[in-house]
């Protein structure tokens, strides 16, 4: 009898213990975990005390194995020109899910920060923003890297007896008069220029210039090669020097606030930036002064918010966050975005576009509500995720 009694209060125990395990590994603030596929799980919360009980709050999360999913930046349209919804995007992909990208001008869907995809610098910006930078091999780890990344790119060529260094004022995007842009095939078709420019056909892989355009526009982009843009006829001595047949390199300066090197830069298959680096090996950041932020309305007012992170395990999140809903769903601000870094762990975070950009999109299918009225809003690029 005894022996009856002392096994059935171990079993009590162990299951009293079991309980307490499995508590604890499932938060109460998170729903159970839905499969996706291998590797991808996805998790809902309407936990008010995400935002101090001033509810509700509607959250997304995509938990990634990095050894099985695959991340990569791509472009809507697959061209830098234009935007497109992220569940267009991902479909034309075949992206098991994705999520909307990195800030653009909604004018035209350029990027409005620093973007590479597929190893290809498509963005610059002088300005060091929060970003991301991604390695997703056919076979290994998808690693991500965080930190406030500046790139500028600059030209080199002999001519005349002297060599030159030329700064480029700007990656695939809207030629300003007075500044050099550089168009690369992923921009578009051509420079989608007008008139009243010099434009330099430039053809790879060697990169020589290979015809002269004068007050004309809209060239076409050679694949393997680029276009040379000024915005104005009268040049000035460094780019009057640039002439059929000169041979020209290009190279990239990336500027780093928390210390990635360059290499690494160099190496990534992508970078995505965003706005406000929230954390960074373990570290919470409170200040964005090197983002010069226009206003702090941005990291105080809540919005809806798109953002990507890595926990202490090493597994990927990617979160959609709904706002501008009061009924169903009112966002967060920056306080309240480092609290769910809090609750998931996460030891380097980033905020993306947000807004009316937030969208994720799960086989197929936005599970979240976007925030604009119209419905869900093209965008530049988007995160994709597929299965290794």
């Amino acid at each position: 009898m005894r022996a009856t009694r002392r096994a059935a209060a171990i079993t009590a125990v162990l299951t009293t213990l079991a309980s307490a395990v499995a508590i604890g590994s499932q938060p109460a603030w998170l729903s159970a975990p839905q499969q996706v596929a291998p590797g991808i799980q996805f998790f809902t919360s309407t936990d008010a005390s995400l935002v101090g009980s001033d509810g509700p709050i509607a959250v997304f999360l995509l938990k990634l194995d990095p050894a099985r999913a695959r991340l990569a930046s791509v472009l809507s349209n697959d061209e830098v020109y234009g935007a497109e919804p992220v569940e267009s995007i991902a479909e034309r992909h075949g992206a098991i899910a994705a999520i909307n990208g990195g800030f653009f001008n909604t004018r035209n869907g350029e990027p409005a920060g620093l973007l590479k995809v597929d190893g290809e610098l498509v963005s610059d910006i002088g300005v060091s923003k929060g970003a991301v930078a991604i390695r997703s091999p056919a076979r290994g780890r998808t690693e991500l890297e965080f930190d406030q990344i500046s790139a500028r790119v600059s030209m080199q060529f002999t001519a005349q007896g002297r060599a030159w260094v030329v700064p480029i004022d700007g990656v695939d995007t809207t030629r300003e008069r007075g500044k050099l842009m550089l168009y690369t095939p992923a921009y578009h078709a051509d420079t989608d220029t007008a008139a009243n420019g010099t434009e330099w056909v430039v053809e790879g892989p060697k990169y020589r210039i290979t015809a002269v355009r004068r007050d004309q526009g809209r060239t076409p982009i050679p694949r393997g090669g680029a276009v040379l843009s000024y915005g104005g006829l009268d040049l000035p001595d460094r780019l009057a020097a640039l002439v059929v047949g000169t041979d020209l390199t290009f190279s990239i300066a990336w500027t780093t606030v928390n210390g990635v090197p360059a290499k690494d830069l160099d190496a990534a298959d992508h970078i995505v930036n965003g706005n406000g680096l929230l954390r960074v090996k373990g570290r919470s950041l409170t200040s964005w002064t090197a983002e010069r932020f226009s206003g702090t309305d941005f990291i105080r007012m809540r919005h809806p918010r798109t953002l990507i992170g890595l926990d202490r395990q090493g597994f990927i999140w990617l979160a959609a966050i709904d706002g501008r809903q009061p009924d169903y769903s009112i966002g967060m601000n920056f306080d309240e975005l480092q609290g769910l870094c809090d609750r998931l762990q996460l030891t380097d975070a980033l905020n993306l576009d947000g807004g009316g950009s937030t969208t994720m999109v799960i086989r197929n299918r936005i599970v979240n509500r976007p925030s604009d009225v119209a419905g869900p809003r093209p965008v530049s690029d988007a995160l994709v995720v597929t299965l290794r």
